[in-house]
């Protein structure tokens, strides 16, 4: 027995080292431990459609807002031109199949192509901008609508045109050169219409479509010809085209309104825009993702009281009075003062 004595001591030893052991190990273990892998950054892809990022107006804002979104938000942005509407599908299938976490859609034309591809990748969200997503093929869940009242800030430059033309002698006449009749180019035109009618009851009002986003020539013989009808402001909402409607009224010495952007820089015979948030619907969109507030399978709606539409700068020219005579109309709007703005070409009161 007093053998083994040392040798009971001795194992005791050589455990209590290896427990020790056991410690110093975890303990190195936990100091030397890879840092965790950081979040990868929000992808973001935007499809054009065929007015390209130039085109002063609606896929210009839609990329600005992606800009804003690199900038603020720290997202991976890429923008993807459509040379043709056959385009749409393959642009927005390769985005998808790359991995982006986004894909938006500029337009309305892009409808049926978004539909399509987000069916085929359910995993991928997807944003289109002018497009009720009730009316999208399939309703996928994945796809949000970007819309606007754009009857609000049509009313709005509608009230402006007609205050302006009261102050002319002779015939109160009006027009707009559309591009394609489809609704976000109806509700801008109803609004006006309506705005024109109620700030110069009786006014004649003109409408004619381009059938076309970007033939200016197109756009400036339509605005042309209304000219030499009596009009005296001409409502562009033809996107790239209707900068030749614009044209138009710059050489006969009428107003223009611009569309989309604030298109002041094309002149003084441009009397105001009716401006729409695309750039800011982008950035919250994308923000939306990135703070998982966003929501599949319908709409966001932006506007005057969302700031998804506005007006752009007034001409100078405009008397103060009149500024603020559509400046109250724009409060009652924004309150709810003033409803039933029509959304539909015809139903104009």
């Amino acid at each position: 027995m007093p053998r083994l004595m040392p040798l009971a001591l001795l194992l005791s030893v050589l455990a209590l080292a290896a427990c020790g052991g056991s410690d110093d190990e975890a303990a190195t273990a936990t100091t030397t431990a890879p840092p965790a892998k950081p979040a990868e950054r929000l992808r973001v892809g935007l499809i054009t459609d065929l007015g390209q990022l130039d085109d002063d107006g609606f896929n210009e804002l839609a990329y600005r807002g992606v800009q804003q979104a690199q900038k603020q938000l720290g997202i991976k942005g890429r923008v993807v031109e459509s040379a043709s509407a056959a385009d749409y599908i393959p642009n927005m299938t390769s985005l998808a199949r790359d991995g982006y976490d986004l894909v938006i859609g500029v337009g309305f034309a892009q409808g049926d192509a978004i539909g399509k591809v987000a069916q085929r990748f359910p995993e991928t969200k997807f944003a289109i901008i002018d497009v009720d997503q009730a009316y999208v093929p399939g309703k996928p869940e994945n796809v949000q609508g970007l819309l606007f009242r754009e009857e609000e800030v049509g009313y709005l430059v509608g009230y402006l045109a007609g205050l302006e033309e009261k102050r002319r002698a002779g015939k109160d006449v009006i027009s707009a050169v559309g591009g394609m009749k489809e609704p976000p180019v109806d509700r801008f035109i109803a609004g006006y219409f309506a705005g024109a009618e109620k700030a110069a009851p009786g006014i004649e009002t003109l409408l004619d479509y381009s059938q076309d986003w970007d033939d200016q020539a197109k756009c400036k013989e339509l605005a042309l010809n209304q000219i030499a009808r009596g009009s005296n402001v001409v409502f562009q909402v033809a996107g790239g085209c209707g900068l030749g409607a614009l044209n138009a009224a710059g050489e006969r010495g009428v107003w223009g309104i611009g569309v989309d952007a604030d298109q002041s820089f094309l002149g003084p015979h441009i009397l105001t825009s009716a401006q729409k948030g695309v750039d800011s619907a982008v950035f919250l969109t994308i923000e939306s993702i990135q703070n998982g507030s966003w929501e599949g399978g319908g709409n966001a709606t932006f506007g005057l009281k969302e700031d998804g539409v506005g007006l752009g700068k007034v001409s100078p020219d405009v008397p103060a009075e009149d500024v603020d005579r559509v400046e109250r109309v724009k409060q009652q709007i924004s309150d709810g003062e003033i409803t039933g703005i029509p959304t539909e070409v015809g139903k104009a009161k």
